[in-house]
């Protein structure tokens, strides 16, 4: 017999009992689009948040504060870092509190977690150009007006179909007038990066905020192949600046861009890796399941294996046939996870876009064939072994 011949015996095998073989195929098939939509979550969050964070710019540092020094991050502490003297690679410092709030207008509401207060330097510090209308200006900030730049989110949730440039919303008991509204960015991961309003940070401290310590700085260096130089410059400003905690650790700490994108990419791997790892799991109970079901299937025919080696088929046709139906089901179950999978990745999951990775769509089909090959050999090895005598006089 040959092997087209073992085929077809095994596709009649796989045929004879279809519901079975269809709830086999089921388990293979969740295994399947299980690793390739979670690896796919995972590189669709890791792409997004290096998208973020690259869109702040190669040359952007962020200072933030550790909460070991009593003052924290101040506007002095920010003023000494734009000096021309000790820091002559810095092009800007901008200062930012940030504070949650539920803007209204005309009945609409809507609850934000970063109303940023800060300085028109920001929006270029930041990579959050202005779409329609304009940002506020220095004039605003030094005379504390109450003037808003908002997301397109916020846009989209009080303005509704109509240009929210010129119109008022209150936050914090506050009227502010909308000046502009910023470009869409492209969402990172679980935070909605367009929900976001932006004023004078004058005066969202004496609506919101409160003259407490700031919550970061931003330094944006002259050229991207300064910053770890201006990085060191700050970094001695500050530490004359803040003094350091009573166990001698630093007040403040630094984020580099470069040095954040690098820890990102390293931490989504291992999340991605363990995602897998999980959904693995799935493909292991599959190939149970295809063991199982097998065996079944081996006592089922015992008597047909019995008159097929008394007729003369030798013990490697009946291997390969049983291997071969085993390796059907798996692999057809495969086929239709990849399918699912690539369906299910054109919708976001948990907030997420997934982008799914060619190599996961080889490895997850490679490894349904693997688990055919594995999980069917003992069922297969079984039947072979059956003694022609034996299994004609079983009933």
């Amino acid at each position: 017999m040959n092997f087209p011949e073992i085929v077809r015996f095994a596709l009649r095998g796989v045929g004879a009992n279809k519901l079975r073989s269809v709830l086999t195929m089921l388990g293979i098939l969740i295994g399947v689009a299980a690793v390739i939509l979670l690896v796919a979550v995972g590189n669709g969050s890791a792409q997004a948040i290096a998208t973020r964070i690259e869109a702040l710019g190669t040359n952007t540092l962020t200072v933030l504060s550790t909460g070991r020094a009593a003052g924290g991050l101040t506007m002095k502490v920010a003023d000494a870092l734009d000096d021309p003297v000790l820091a002559p690679g810095v092009r800007s410092v901008t200062p930012v509190v940030s504070a949650s709030a539920t803007l209204t207008h005309e009945g609409a509401e809507h609850r934000i977690s970063s109303f940023v207060g800060t300085t028109p330097s920001w929006f270029t510090a930041s990579n959050f150009p202005v779409e329609t209308g304009a940002i506020f200006t220095d004039d605003d900030e030094a005379q504390a007006r109450r003037v808003v730049v908002i997301g397109q989110t916020v846009a989209e949730e009080l303005f509704s179909g109509v240009d929210p440039v010129g119109r008022q919303v209150t936050a914090g008991g506050a009227l502010f007038t909308v000046t502009g509204v910023l470009e869409e960015k492209s969402s990172a991961g679980f935070q909605d990066v367009d929900d976001i309003a932006v004023a004078p940070i004058s005066a969202v401290r004496q609506v919101l905020a409160g003259y407490g310590p700031l919550t970061s700085i931003l330094v944006e260096a002259d050229d991207s192949s300064q910053v770890d130089l201006v990085q060191s410059e700050i970094g001695a400003i500050l530490n004359r600046k803040i003094p350091a905690g009573s166990d001698g650790a630093a007040a403040y700490r630094i984020q580099n861009a470069s040095q954040l994108l690098a820890t990102q990419t390293e931490t989504a791997g291992t999340f991605t890796t363990l995602l897998g790892a999980v959904a693995a799991i799935s493909l292991l109970v599959g190939g149970i399941g295809i063991t199982n079901i097998m065996l079944v299937t081996v006592t089922e025919r015992t008597r047909e294996i019995g008159i097929r080696k008394a007729l003369g088929a030798p013990r490697r046709v009946i291997l390969t046939q049983f291997l071969v139906e085993a390796t059907l089901l798996s692999v057809i179950g495969g086929g239709l996870g990849v399918a699912a999978a690539v369906l299910g990745s054109r919708f976001p999951i948990v907030g997420v876009q997934p982008v799914i990775v060619p190599s996961s769509i080889a490895l997850a089909l490679g490894v349904s064939v693997l688990i055919g090959l594995f999980f069917g050999g003992l069922p297969a090895a079984r039947a072979a072994r059956l003694r022609p005598i034996d299994a004609l006089r079983y009933e």
